[in-house]
């Protein structure tokens, strides 16, 4: 099976986050420090994402339609890893959060508000993939190794 690219709304989320953490580097005084802390904790773990936790998610709309073909059997190393991963991931939150909780104080302390709401708004992503996106990922692969009688 071809994967698609990741899905837009994905992408252009993480290109969103580099972008505005990127400014936030160049902000000065201790906005600038904690941003650059938020970075080097926080893409690595994006990379990994992007490698194994959002690629079973496009499957989401073709498996709701109730299509489960052979081809789909390619994503379970995906959703194993991602399974496997899922403790290292959740712990890699708790270091981002910490770092972009010190992002909030300081971009407050600075007076850069939008920093601030950025911070807000990472913390709760981070939330929603340990909520939906993660979960929903590895049951994208439970469910294709059910249906096709690999379990």
């Amino acid at each position: 099976m071809t994967m698609d690219p990741l899905p837009t709304v994905l992408t252009m989320e993480h290109e969103a986050m580099q972008e505005e953490l990127a400014r936030a580097t160049r902000a000065g005084g201790r906005t600038e420090e904690a941003a650059w802390r938020v970075t080097r904790v926080l893409f690595p773990h994006v990379y990994r994402e992007e490698e194994f936790a959002i690629p079973p998610l496009l499957l989401l709309p073709r498996l709701a339609r109730g299509e489960v073909t052979p081809d789909m059997e390619s994503i379970l190393a995906k959703t194993d890893v991602m399974k496997a991963e899922l403790p290292r991931m959740l712990q890699e939150h708790k270091v981002i959060v910490e770092a972009l909780q010190k992002l909030l104080q300081a971009a407050t302390a600075d007076g850069h508000t939008g920093f601030a709401r950025f911070a807000q708004k990472l913390i709760l992503h981070a939330q929603t993939e340990e909520e939906v996106l993660y979960p929903a990922s590895i049951l994208v692969g439970e469910y294709i190794r059910l249906k096709l009688g690999k379990a």
